[in-house]
């Protein structure tokens, strides 16, 4: 009549394992939601983004190609897997013969809740088929969009729109329809076998219903693969057999031999699948195997070892015979797909000889020469227009050129970002760093072909507030390329200012305050948009701070180029994005292109490698850096509105196929190239990658003879950089510059490199394209030196600067004490018959804060070398004393004007001097100083070198 006495708490325990299950349940629900909820607040908040940047339509596009896409295939998929299921279950044996305790469970389990089961496989599958189908939108609307590129392949006579848009989407389809019938195979079988209907006693055994069931799936599958054999045909001309390396198209053994066999193997494998089709009534293996047999043997057979014959037999002997139809289609298709068809390629018999005056010709090249390396001076521009921790300028600045005090001048630009990093650990606070330090403040450029006489830059357009000759413009950057993840800025009229402007010494406070009055971001002042970023960005206090009110927006998606990605998905972006003053306004300039996979018998290229130098740092990659192009065009020029974050994408190249294809998918988002507004035209550029493909092109694909070509002994690379300053190895980069190449009737903007021959270091080519906007624009000019003469290429001239007597003396004074020496970036320019190299010597301290101050320049033409204070002075040290050109630069002579001393002794204890007043002022922070004292201390370097030659010293320049 007594319970035991654990009787009642196993009873109370009962409940536990459920209380379990509605924990897990609870849990996995909660889960859920958070994730739902995170997505739609990544939805919703990229929605508002695109309405704030008008490019709705995009958003749009984007949302409902992917989306038809999914049900186009998801529902498909889904029905064809139910089917399957349910016809193997339908079909199954009468009666079951004994299985395992295993399969017998399975089938048991599977019967109670069929529906349910096959429900679930054909929608899960189905989902997963129709999420990457989703993925492949841009494939779609290209297909759907396709305009003709007017140019037809040499082999099949197909427009290259088939290759670049028809053949990707047809391939897709094909595979997914192999996946399709793949997947429902898996699913038939596994249900016949569950069902019984397929045993394995011995060997598997199919009932006579099973049979007929898997041979029409198998009949489908093989006449795909027919399918698959007859578009491989065209797939060769835009595949690469790995005996050119990057070559695409036919070659003599694709056309002769594997083009036919593609053909022969459709062919038999229609005859397969017709034999497994017949199978469906006449139910025996034995003429399906047949046909599987057949086509197996001729795969190995016909489409494996005969073309391995023809090629090592027939071609190998006589490749370059019997390949010279093939190459000559390479070569012609590659130099159309790069653009670089019309390049002016010339014979330049470069002297090495001087004489006086002969750089009177080329006057107006030598006074634009540009000095200032902007890969060097970044941390200058920091010491010196910084102004606060808070702000920064970007590592490598750009190249630009203004029209100042009536000429057109190389100018090195940046402009001064908000840092957050350089804020104190105490001031790193929420509210700081999102709602007060919001933005940068100015736009500073310095002349590129000059220096004051302390080595610093010659600023046209500096200082907080701006002041120089660029006139009066905006210079708030709320987007740029150090901007934070996100700010919230706004207030209502009358409140007073929160965000950090700049700092400023009559303000009692010592800073001006802002209110941002602009229309970029989202408005984001009512309680449900703040739940929404919330979300989004992982941040409590965007929902709760009373800082935030009802005129707030908050600006996100803040780079350049990340927001020109977002607008234009289907465009590939210059590495570099650079700012200019146009129209009041600061505006970043990002160049876009169209590119292809799917040019026949272009040669591809991986960008990352191909647009790769001394410089190129992660930050300054291609959005898709592993991306392989065999075609490309610079077909839209983009801008970004620094202060509101307006993009514009403007048609550069209008009649470029891609771009009306993806403006026929996107109508509306690109303006044409009339609508380029003329401030902004001055200030376009080739662009920077674009020239870097095409120099890497040239470097083979500037022969033209295809027997010349197979050889192989003309071809160029590109040298490696010389110099010290970039930090590390690499090829040279591209060097903008404004230049006259021989056949020009003026200097022009450019942008120039050199060749070296692919196994020697002496200069083979100098190659530079226009890079200012006008009738000559992207005009593309090679000066191909004579193979038999010895022009130093620039490893050759940086080794004979490094090993000069003299040079070396100077850089051994220069480098004592606590200063270093930096190489600025080693020119080449066309001048005088020959070639000039130009090289700027700066010295820094070596510890503490310094920056580089250029203080000596080197010149090289032919065997003579001089390394002087200033540009002038090298070119008439070079030119025997007169060059025949005025650089611009202001005579040098020394103070008080008198000639400097000319004993040693005397000028080496000057030098020495000079150094330690260089350390003092370093360390006492007294940059005024500092620059005093290096000139002082390359004046007492001069009159040393001067007095050890026993000649009188090049004056030094006064401040």
């Amino acid at each position: 009549m007594f319970e035991p006495e654990d009787a009642e708490p196993r009873a109370a325990d009962a409940p536990g394992p459920r209380r379990g299950r509605r924990l897990l349940v609870l849990l996995a629900a909660a889960v859920a939601l958070l994730i739902v909820t995170g997505i739609v607040a990544d939805f919703w908040t990229d929605l508002l983004w695109f309405r704030s940047v008008g490019f709705t339509r995009v958003f749009r596009t984007q949302l409902l190609t992917k989306a038809g896409l999914f049900v186009a295939f998801a529902l498909p998929v889904a029905a064809i897997l139910a089917a399957n299921i349910t016809i193997a279950y339908r079909v199954r044996p009468p009666f079951r013969p004994r299985r395992d305790t295993t399969t017998e469970e399975l089938w048991r389990m599977f019967e109670a809740r069929r529906r349910l089961v096959t429900t679930g496989v054909a929608a899960g599958v189905g989902l997963l088929v129709g999420w990457v189908a989703a993925g492949e939108w841009r494939v779609f609307l290209q297909w759907h969009h396709g305009v003709r590129f007017g140019v037809t392949d040499p082999q099949f006579g197909l427009d290259v729109a088939f290759y670049a848009f028809g053949y990707p989407w047809w391939r897709f389809l094909l595979g997914a329809a192999f996946t399709t019938v793949l997947l429902a195979m898996l699913v038939a079988l596994a249900t016949h076998h569950l069902a019984g209907g397929l045993r394995f006693e011995g060997r598997p055994r199919l009932t006579s219903a099973a049979q007929a069931h898997m041979s029409l799936l198998i009949g489908l599958f093989v006449l795909l693969k027919a399918v698959a054999y007859w578009l491989d045909r065209y797939g060769l001309a835009i595949s690469s057999d790995g005996v050119f390396p990057g070559w695409t198209g036919l070659k003599y053994t694709q056309a002769n031999a594997v083009l036919p066999v593609k053909a022969i193997m459709a062919s038999i494998a229609v005859i397969c699948a017709g034999l497994f089709f017949v199978n469906v009534v006449r139910r025996s293996w034995l003429l399906p195997g047949i046909g599987i047999g057949l086509l197996l043997f001729s795969a190995v057979l016909i489409g494996g070892i005969y073309p391995v014959l023809v090629q090592q037999f027939y071609v190998r002997p006589a490749e370059a015979d019997r390949e010279a139809q093939f190459i000559a289609r390479n070569i012609a298709a590659t130099r159309q797909a790069y653009g670089v068809q019309d390049a002016r390629i010339q014979n330049y018999d470069a002297v090495t000889d001087v004489e006086p005056g002969q750089l009177r010709a080329d006057a107006d090249t030598t006074a634009s020469v540009r000095l200032l390396d902007p890969s060097v001076v970044s941390s200058t521009y920091q010491q010196l227009q910084q102004v606060r921790g808070f702000y920064a300028f970007a590592d490598l600045l750009d190249v630009d050129r203004y029209l100042i005090d009536g000429r057109h001048q190389d100018t090195v630009v940046a402009v001064r970002e908000l840092n957050l990093s350089g804020l104190g650990q105490g001031q790193r606070t929420w509210v700081n760093q999102h709602l007060r330090y919001t933005h940068g403040f100015g736009f500073v450029a310095a002349r590129g072909n000059t220096r004051n006489p302390d080595g610093k830059p010659t600023f046209v357009e500096s200082d907080i507030p701006p002041q120089g000759k660029l006139g009066k413009y905006e210079p708030r950057i709320y987007f740029g390329e150090q901007s934070p993840e996100y700010s919230v800025v706004g207030a209502p009229p009358g409140a007073a200012p929160q965000e950090i402007d700049y700092p400023d010494d009559t303000s009692p406070t010592g800073q001006r305050n802002n209110t941002y009055r602009g229309t970029g971001g989202v408005p984001v002042g009512s309680l449900g948009r703040r739940l929404l970023f919330s979300l989004r960005f992982g941040e409590e206090k965007i929902l709760l701070s009373s800082a935030i009110n009802a005129e707030s927006r908050i600006l996100y998606i803040r780079h350049p180029r990340e927001r020109v990605a977002k607008v234009a998905p289907w465009l590939t972006l210059d590495s570099n994005a650079y700012p200019a003053v146009v129209g009041g306004r600061i505006v970043w300039i990002i160049d876009g292109y169209t590119t292809t996979n799917g040019f026949p018998y272009s040669t591809r290229v991986t960008l990352d490698e191909a647009t790769a130098d001394s410089l190129t740092s992660p930050e300054r990659q291609v959005i898709t850096p592993r991306e392989e192009i065999n075609y490309i065009r610079n077909s839209v020029k983009a801008t970004v509105d620094a202060y509101d974050g307006t993009v514009t994408l403007y048609a550069w190249d209008d009649t470029d196929p891609v771009l009306r294809t993806w403006t026929r998918a996107f109508p509306g988002t690109v303006k044409p190239r009339s609508a380029i507004p003329p401030e902004l035209l001055a200030h376009l550029r080739y662009p920077e990658d674009l020239f870097k493909v095409q120099r890497e092109i040239l470097a083979r694909y500037h022969v033209t003879d295809p027997q010349a070509f197979y050889g192989g002994q003309d071809f160029w690379r590109i040298p490696d950089d010389p110099t010290e300053g970039s930090g590390h190895r690499g090829r040279q980069p591209a060097f903008y510059l404004t230049l006259r190449m021989p056949d020009q009737p003026r200097p022009t903007f450019s942008l120039s490199t050199t060749f070296v021959p692919a196994n020697r270091p002496n200069l083979a080519a100098f190659m530079a394209v226009d890079a200012e906007p006008g009738e000559d624009y992207g005009t593309i000019r090679v000066l191909q030196l004579p193979r038999t003469t010895a022009i130093p290429g620039p490893g050759q001239v940086q080794n004979n600067f490094n090993s000069d007597s003299r040079v070396a003396q100077i850089i051994n004074l220069l480098r004592r004490g606590e200063s270093d020496v930096v190489y600025g970036n080693l020119l080449t320019l066309p001048v005088g018959g020959g070639l000039l190299y130009v090289e700027p010597i700066y010295v820094k301290a070596r510890s503490g804060t310094s920056y580089p101050l250029l203080q000596k320049v080197l010149v090289g033409f032919g065997d003579r070398i001089a390394f002087e204070n200033t540009l002038q002075e090298a070119l008439d040290a070079v030119f025997q004393g007169r060059a025949g050109t005025t650089t611009g630069e202001a005579p040098a002579t020394p103070p008080g004007g008198q000639p400097a001393s000319g004993d040693l002794n005397q000028a080496l204890a000057d030098a020495r001097k000079a150094l330690a007043d260089a350390e003092r002022a370093r360390v006492a922070g007294d940059w005024a100083a500092y620059g005093e004292a290096q000139r002082r201390l390359a004046e007492a370097i001069e009159r040393a070198t001067a007095a050890q030659q026993g000649s009188q010293p090049s004056p030094a320049p006064t401040p």
